[in-house]
């Protein structure tokens, strides 16, 4: 499917290093030894730093406390737990939208395309309401393309609630959803009729596509890294870097995703970031030392 662009013997030695040790000058001795203290109590220090260092980063990553804000995105220790080894929370998600928005879609202004965040990915499935709830989504009246994280969660009174991850596509200058499911399609209801829901919002009709060929998770939990990461190279591949006179395929047939090399480098962009956030925050006369670090 396309879219539009948008060696000495043993004994000889022995008696050399006998006679060297005899020669030997008492302070030279002496200065060995202090070396020898001095680097002890380095390694010793050394070690107290680090298990001070992790005590401190086990109370930073408490559940609730606060660990980067970036722009409208507040991380939390679990949310940093959760990036780490887990599956992944609608912070998580949110962050790296809210990445992309900042870092990427800003190098090629003439874009027209939302990422549209999982908490309004939410509102659009759950509301009775469909056209109701259009002044709280974006204004897609010029927009081309659409990314929405799909979850599976029918409960309206648990927002975070929910076990799997999708991404729906949808290229409004086509009329079409794309569906990427990395298992199995488990989330094809729930994806039909968050493309039915948007198609009643933006007032035309989507056909949907079930894209058989995306790439598939190996375990229960990778899910919400895989939409991250096909998220960005759908965007970058497919739609920026795209030749506006060419068809663009939406396959992702033989891609190979890295889930845990996708969880390392988002930790590490947090890290940095948080660094960043940080120096900025010490370089501040106003900032306090118990908010967390910000960028904005």
């Amino acid at each position: 499917m396309t879219v539009g662009r948008p060696a000495a013997s043993a004994a000889a030695s022995a008696a050399a290093a006998a006679a060297a040790a005899a020669a030997v000058p008492v302070a030279v001795v002496v200065r060995k030894a202090r070396l020898s203290s001095s680097r002890v109590s380095k390694s010793i220090a050394a070690k107290m730093a680090v298990r001070k260092s992790t005590r401190l980063m086990g109370q930073q990553l408490s559940p609730t406390a606060p660990y980067l804000s970036y722009y409208d995105i507040l991380l939390t220790g679990d949310d940093i737990r959760s990036l780490k080894q887990d599956w992944l929370t609608d912070n998580n998600i949110a962050f790296w939208e809210e990445w992309l928005e900042r870092e990427i879609l800003p190098k090629y202004p003439q874009a027209r395309i939302v990422l549209l965040r999982p908490s309004m990915t939410f509102l659009l499935m759950q509301s009775v309401d469909v056209k109701g709830i259009g002044a709280a989504l974006p204004n897609f009246s010029k927009v081309t393309h659409i990314f929405l994280p799909v979850n599976d969660n029918r409960d309206r009174e648990r927002a975070d609630g929910g076990s799997h991850w999708s991404l729906l596509l949808v290229s409004v200058i086509d009329g079409v959803a794309f569906h990427y499911d990395s298992l199995g399609g488990a989330n094809f209801l729930e994806a039909q009729r968050c493309a039915d829901r948007l198609s009643r919002v933006l007032g035309m009709a989507l056909r949907f596509h079930q894209m058989e060929d995306c790439p598939q998770q190996e375990n229960s939990s990778d899910c919400g890294v895989f939409v991250c990461i096909l998220m960005r190279h759908l965007l970058i591949k497919r739609l920026l870097n795209a030749n506006a006179n060419e068809k663009v395929s939406m396959s992702m047939a033989n891609k190979m995703i890295d889930s845990y090399g996708g969880r390392k480098e988002m930790m590490k962009i947090i890290e940095s970031l948080r660094k960043e956030g940080e120096r900025r925050r010490s370089a501040s006369p106003y900032a306090s030392s118990h908010t967390p670090p910000r960028i904005e």
